[in-house]
């Protein structure tokens, strides 16, 4: 099972996200990284807690449409050198994800939230469908994007991100009937949790009903996923 850690960016800083209230945000305090928000650091605070091979960028002002933290790949590559780094900067086009993409570590990823029509994103897949993964985004319950986004699978790539925003950082457990209902419908795509994950206990639940992987923050930042979790659920 993947934990892929999740650093969320805003104005230059690692912010802490809470049920997708982006205005709330505010800069993380983390024993991964003492005294400082600095994206490396955090990320070589994750790098010394496991050795993860996938990192997790929300780019939180390009999705706000503040214009990308284009210095922060390089800056992470070499923070975790081993690892891909998946990107969410709000990408809507074709011409945005091929920016994102000329990155070697990179992996796109792109959100519905930001996704206008169910032809932009077709053409946003055709620059590179291996390398693209689909957040399926919900809030409150409610589907963010083109309805056609979540009705047809077959528009789905071979990774899919089930993102509960209200859940981020909110201690409340995953959407487990969400994340099932997904995994039953995604005929052997690799599906990832992401909002929600509190514990231990939570990854060994969503492990049993197909769940591939969890996008994870806080529960790593205050140990409540330790090192030797870690290391068991990689193995499995």
């Amino acid at each position: 099972m993947d934990v892929i850690p999740v650093i969320d960016v805003a104005h230059g800083k690692v912010v802490r996200a809470l049920k997708g209230q982006r205005s709330r945000y505010q800069p993380i305090e983390t024993p991964l990284a003492p005294s400082s928000s600095d994206p490396a650091d955090v990320a070589r605070g994750l790098g010394r807690l496991f050795p993860f091979n996938k990192l997790y960028l929300a780019d939180l002002d390009g999705i706000e449409g503040r214009g990308r933290n284009t210095h922060l790949v390089p800056a992470l590559s070499q923070a975790l050198p081993r690892a891909e780094i998946w990107i969410d900067a709000g990408t809507q086009y074709r011409n945005a994800a091929r920016t994102v993409l000329a990155a070697p570590v990179a992996t796109l990823v792109v959100g519905t939230e930001s996704i206008e029509t169910v032809r932009s994103w077709e053409d946003i897949l055709a620059e590179a469908p291996e390398r693209t993964v689909l957040s399926l985004d919900f809030r409150h319950g409610e589907f963010m994007g083109p309805e056609a986004m979540l009705a047809d699978a077959s528009l789905w790539p071979s990774r899919v991100i089930v993102m509960t925003l209200d859940r981020v950082g909110a201690n409340d457990g995953p959407d487990i009937d969400r994340l099932d209902n997904i995994v039953s419908r995604a005929h052997g795509r690799r599906v990832y949790a992401a909002g929600g994950v509190r514990d231990r206990g939570d990854l060994d639940e969503i492990r049993k009903i197909g769940v591939r992987g969890a996008l994870i923050a806080s529960a790593l930042h205050s140990g409540k996923i330790s090192a030797d979790d870690l290391k068991e659920i990689a193995g499995r």
